[in-house]
């Protein structure tokens, strides 16, 4: 075999790149209207919220209660607002307010009996 490779483009001249040159880049507002007009939506981080939570959305409850059995549960939406208001009108932790709930429901089937 030869030692010698073939010239990948068929001349051993070098390529003449000069005419070559990046465009300058266009000004950025220049850019963000044409983006907008286009409907594309910027990727630039929203402003934060405000401390206030989302309407229909409510506060985190973070507590140190020593339960710590977690228990889902599907209701209607009726329900978990009837739950969260008695809870905080009480102001019980939810925790607490569900063995209320439990203690009640408890007196209520044996009274029943």
């Amino acid at each position: 075999m030869s030692q010698n490779r073939a010239p990948v483009f068929g001349t051993e001249e070098p390529l003449d790149l000069s005419g070559f040159a990046p465009k300058p880049a266009a000004p950025a507002e220049q850019v963000r209207g044409i983006a907008e007009q286009a409907g594309f939506r910027s990727r630039d981080p929203a402003p934060p919220a405000a401390a206030m939570p989302e309407a229909g959305r409510r506060s985190p409850r973070r507590y140190r209660t020593g339960r710590n059995v977690q228990l889902n549960l599907k209701v209607r939406q009726e329900a978990a607002d009837a739950f969260y208001a008695l809870a905080d009108a009480q102001g019980w932790v939810l925790g607490e307010a569900f063995e209320q709930a439990i203690a009640a429901l408890e007196g209520k089937l044996k009274a029943s009996r």
